[in-house]
């Protein structure tokens, strides 16, 4: 399994970056987690937009969709391009209907997802766990029998990621808060909160992400590293991890 960091702010996409976006790549199969602001730019970096096999949102605010109506049109004109009725299945949950049948167009189609099932899409089995968050969001345990990668997606603090999170490889953290301030009325985490999580969960690396747009982001790692010990790191464009 390797992941690629395309994009990692939260709320909307400094100068020349972008917002939530996460590539999984397994055996040539490619997906794409979230779609943020920018993120189709980013992806063309290393990546051409016919090559992707699959997305999975985790929920629709723009900072995590804004590019997916980019996407479909760059489907829409690259069909014409190469003559092609190839379809891009791009998934998503079913609890806010606009945002959901907004996903299909002339070449992409939007499938359901079950939270309470596990999803298997290519090489990657996903579970899911509802996020505290001001809409219904899902974040993310993906497996290819190897390697497995937790992504909170958008929430507050709960317990629940202890267990959810358990021996993870990777663990991507909603931290749009520092420590001295409290996400939870805005359905995010702080530096502390998901620390903690990769403390107790066990988890092989922290990466913080869904940053903020104020103060030095270095403070972030500086405050996690009082609460977990493992390696953690800042997520950033064009950022590879591969399990050794």
């Amino acid at each position: 399994m390797k992941l690629t960091i395309l994009g990692y702010w939260g709320g909307y996409p400094a100068p020349d970056s972008a917002t939530s976006a996460y590539m999984l790549e397994k055996d040539d199969f490619t997906l794409l987690i979230d779609a943020g602001s920018g993120s189709l730019s980013k992806l063309q970096n290393t990546k051409h937009v016919m090559d992707l096999d699959a997305v999975i949102l985790s929920h629709y605010h723009h900072d995590h969709v804004a590019d997916i109506g980019v996407l479909q049109y760059a489907w829409l004109v690259q069909s014409y391009i190469r003559e092609s009725n190839d379809i891009l299945p791009i998934y998503g949950h079913t609890e806010d209907q606009e945002g959901f049948k907004s996903l299909t167009h002339k070449n992409t189609e939007g499938i359901a997802y079950n939270p309470a099932a596990v999803l298997e899409i290519g090489p990657f089995s996903i579970t899911f766990l509802k996020t505290d968050h001001p809409v219904p969001c899902y974040g993310m345990r993906i497996t290819d029998g190897e390697t497995t990668l937790v992504y909170t997606a958008d929430t507050a603090f709960k317990a629940e990621w202890y267990d959810f999170a358990k021996d993870a490889d990777f663990l991507i953290t909603d931290c749009n808060f520092y420590e001295d301030q409290d996400g939870s009325a805005a359905g995010h985490m702080t530096s502390k909160e998901g620390a903690m999580i990769a403390d107790k969960a066990n988890v092989g690396k922290l990466i913080l992400s869904h940053l903020p747009q104020y103060r030095n982001n270095n403070d972030l790692v500086k405050e996690a590293e009082q609460y977990f010990h493992g390696s953690i790191e800042l997520a950033a464009e064009g950022l590879v991890w591969q399990k050794s």
